[in-house]
């Protein structure tokens, strides 16, 4: 239904955000919690319908929908200028488009290793790119990129996914260090096991959410300690925080979200 959203309160207001890989799980939670704190929101996706869904509810005066692949460099910068020109100067940047081939290493193919790091770290790179060059010379911006505690921490069948996080969160934390005098901060939230469609393509039968919060021996895998998977609404709460001036003098931190799961120190 076309409406204005409920604002729980103005923190954001006046600010333009930029969130790719908007249109389904913790992008979509993102859009809306940067909404719901007063923020107008270009929504971007490869693929057109979620996020065209997101502008319909909310309307075009806090949601805009952008069509595009996070990889192709000349196709993101043309959404930023977009925004830019229509909609205003980007003060938010989150990048969430991510994708998980899921395989062995001695399986995996080419093909998946390049199209994994095509969005997960290129991705971030291109957009990132794009919208620091003008938060710098406007002297503020934040830029959030969501990346996975499978950064940090070895998984089984998911090294190009790691890889690729790992990548774009130490990308991240340099792009921070190298714009931190012009009052740009960047971060990084890294999500544990989810409950998105990502997640849901990994479970086999009705008892795998169990062996996610009880952790998994065979697979090396620890448990998660607070007992539950957590939902995209977590991950955007982090995000908002991280993008709003309560974390004025936070950069190149990388939050973990995961309920203890990589039991960091």
């Amino acid at each position: 239904m076309v409406g204005e959203p409920v604002v729980e309160h103005t923190e954001l207001s006046g600010r333009v955000a930029l969130v790719t890989g908007a249109g389904q799980g913790i992008g979509e939670a993102v859009v809306r919690a940067l909404v719901a704190r007063g923020a107008r929101v270009a929504a971007l996706d490869a693929v057109p319908d979620g996020i065209g869904e997101l502008a319909a509810e909310y309307g075009p005066e806090r949601v805009t929908a952008h069509t595009a692949d996070v990889s192709d460099a000349a196709d993101v910068e043309a959404v930023v200028e977009e925004v830019e020109t229509s909609v205003g100067p980007l003060g938010i940047l989150v990048n969430v488009a991510g994708v998980l081939h899921s395989s062995p290493v001695v399986a995996l193919t080419d093909e998946m290793w390049d199209r994994t790091f095509a969005v997960n770290t290129t991705g971030v790179f291109v957009a990132s790119r794009a919208v620091a060059r003008r938060m710098a010379a406007r002297g503020a911006g934040c830029v959030v990129t969501v990346g996975s505690n499978a950064a940090g921490v070895p998984r089984t069948g998911m090294a190009a996914y790691a890889a690729s996080k790992a990548a774009a969160t130490m990308f991240t934390k340099c792009l921070g260090l190298e714009l931190g005098r012009s009052g740009v901060r960047c971060n990084v939230v890294s999500p544990g096991s989810t409950d998105t469609a990502m997640q849901r393509a990994l479970w086999t039968d009705d008892e795998a959410p169990a062996r996610v919060i009880d952790g998994d021996p065979g697979t090396y895998r620890v448990g998660i300690p607070l007992g539950r998977i957590a939902e995209p609404s977590d991950i955007a709460d982090a995000v908002a925080f991280l993008v709003s001036d309560r974390a004025r003098h936070i950069t190149m931190h990388d939050l973990y979200v995961d309920g203890g799961a990589t039991l960091r120190a």
